[in-house]
């Protein structure tokens, strides 16, 4: 039985670890070719030799979503080698966690050029093959951090700006048979809430059974459970939900 995404074309942005790689395998499961760009060079061909060995067709290239040549030049290669771009996932992201009166401001900079002009830039490039196809799907993996989050006022207010993006290009892109939605992640087990626990001085399990308290199903999030939601907006049978914020945090979010 063919799978949902045969014969669509997936590009992923920061796809070869944590959240991004499994948005990545559940694509590509589901019949998706999928293109992949990362910085991280080393992290990046670990994951392609492994979804290769998996049997999955994919391409990968390293590029930073903040300079918009290099998002252009690898989604163009994508295009080539895919014949289309369905799906664009906006996932790259960065922390530079602190509190305010010790924030830098690189670090505000780092985290809104990565979050958001790293979107603008992908979503700028994707829309150009989608509108030329009448068809197209978007989706931003924002944060619940958005409703905001000691010591993240950087993060909070990119991951907040992301929302307000998704929810204008569903309004400027829709009649192209483009929808354009937003996952929010809760507490996920990755490395970027390893880097948390870090920068608070405690165990990694400390952290998450700390946060597993205040989760009303008793959990701690994984990277499938966000797959999850992007491969819903990402159907072609979800063409009516656009505009969306799907908060995949265990609980509700406000």
């Amino acid at each position: 039985m063919a799978g949902k995404f045969e014969g669509k074309a997936a590009f992923v942005t920061g796809g070869s670890r944590g959240i991004g790689k499994g948005i990545v395998e559940r694509l590509a499961e589901e019949g998706a070719k999928v293109a992949i760009i990362d910085i991280n060079e080393e992290a990046l061909l670990e994951a392609e030799n492994e979804l290769r060995e998996k049997g999955f067709d994919v391409m990968t290239q390293v590029a930073d979503v903040v300079e918009a040549d290099q998002v252009e030049a690898a989604m163009e290669a994508a295009h080539s080698k895919f014949g289309s771009i369905d799906i664009l996932v906006n996932n790259a992201g960065v922390i530079r966690d602190n509190m305010l009166f010790k924030m830098e401001g690189s670090d505000w900079d780092t985290v809104m050029n990565v979050h958001l002009k790293g979107s603008f830039n992908a979503a700028k490039t994707a829309q150009k093959y989608m509108v030329e196809n009448k068809y197209g799907r978007i989706i931003n993996i924002s944060s619940t951090s958005a409703l905001g989050n000691r010591g993240q006022a950087n993060y909070a207010t990119a991951k907040a700006g992301l929302q307000g993006f998704t929810k204008t290009l569903s309004i400027e892109l829709g009649r192209f048979g483009i929808t354009c939605n937003a996952v929010a992640p809760g507490f996920i087990e990755t490395e970027m809430t390893k880097q948390t626990a870090a920068r608070i001085g405690i165990s990694f399990e400390d952290l998450v059974k700390a946060s597993v308290e205040n989760i009303p199903v008793g959990r701690s999030g994984k990277a499938e459970d966000i797959a999850n939601a992007v491969a819903f907006f990402a159907d072609e049978r979800s063409s009516f939900v656009s505009g969306q914020v799907m908060y995949v945090a265990g609980g509700p979010k406000n």
